[in-house]
């Protein structure tokens, strides 16, 4: 059975529309997905149609942020109902920070000779589908290279869009605490995403696991599309000593970016998957 349970679409910052990317997935092998959009469940409805037709389960899933140590994390979520009240509650303010960061990053931007960025990011998102939701860093990483004010997106984010750069806003996000209690209200299972991605020293990384327990965290991502192994073998010291369920995937946004859909490194065998607790499209109670 081929699991993925981090991917992106159209409705945050992904290049493929929710639909398309259940059908690449089903074409890869996946059977167990979980859409995973960046503070938004806006395309799971799309999502659930496809899987369906397909006779694929899908998770019901969200990548959501937060602050933890002065950094961004996010954290993902698993098997809620969509129209649960505190998570639609929590989306409804992200929506307005999304907005509010694309503001700043496009007014940033602009003072660095770089004019237009938000209208210019806003429409390489509609082209790829509009959703209503904010533009996304990649958005504006793409614009920038439009506009030959860097040769790639890479340099976008090294130079402009990265952590601790000038389009690292992140004073719109709510607590760790705050958001992991929003999932468990929720009924959610809870992972955190991809703990190797921030730049911490060893010490900081086990002090936000520890963090992210103590908060309500049921499993950390020990693997996360084609990481490093070292990084695999580090999340899965840790996920043994703090008797952690684990998640993994993909982290899919666009064919020939980070990974491919269903593609990632192999979980170590003695870790418990978090997907062993879904059972026919619904996860079994949380705890």
């Amino acid at each position: 059975m081929n699991v993925d349970l981090h991917c992106h679409s159209t409705a945050s910052d992904g290049s493929l529309a929710p639909a398309v990317l259940v059908a690449r997935a089903f074409e890869n092998g996946v059977r167990v997905l979980s859409l995973t959009d960046h503070d938004t469940t806006e395309g799971l409805a799309e999502a659930r149609t496809a899987a369906l037709a397909l006779g694929m389960q899908l998770v019901n899933g969200v990548e959501l942020s937060c602050t933890w140590g002065g950094a961004t994390i996010h954290i993902l979520g698993y098997g809620f109902e969509v129209d649960a009240p505190a998570l639609v509650e929590a989306i409804g303010r992200l929506h307005e920070g999304r907005w509010l960061r694309a503001e700043e990053i496009s007014r940033k931007l602009a003072m660095k000779g770089m004019p237009g960025a938000l209208e210019g990011a806003r429409a390489i998102q509609m082209e790829l589908g509009d959703s209503g939701n904010a533009p996304a860093r990649p958005h504006f990483a793409e614009f920038l290279v439009r506009g030959g004010f860097v040769k790639d997106r890479a340099e976008a984010f090294r130079k402009w869009l990265g952590a601790g750069k000038l389009g690292d806003v992140k004073q719109h996000w709510p607590t760790l605490e705050d958001t992991v209690a929003t999932l468990r209200d929720s009924k959610a299972w809870v992972s955190l995403a991809h703990p190797s991605h921030y730049d911490f020293t060893r010490s900081k990384r086990r002090k936000l696991v520890a963090d992210f327990i103590q908060a309500g965290g049921h499993a950390i991502e020990v693997v996360n599309g084609l990481q490093p192994a070292d990084q695999v073998g580090s999340l899965a010291i840790l996920a043994r000593e703090f008797g952690l369920l684990v998640s993994a995937g993909s982290d899919f946004h666009a064919p020939g970016a980070w990974s491919e859909i269903g593609v990632y490194r192999p979980l170590p065998e003695d870790l418990p998957p978090l997907w062993c607790r879904f059972k026919n499209d619904q996860p079994t109670a949380v705890v």
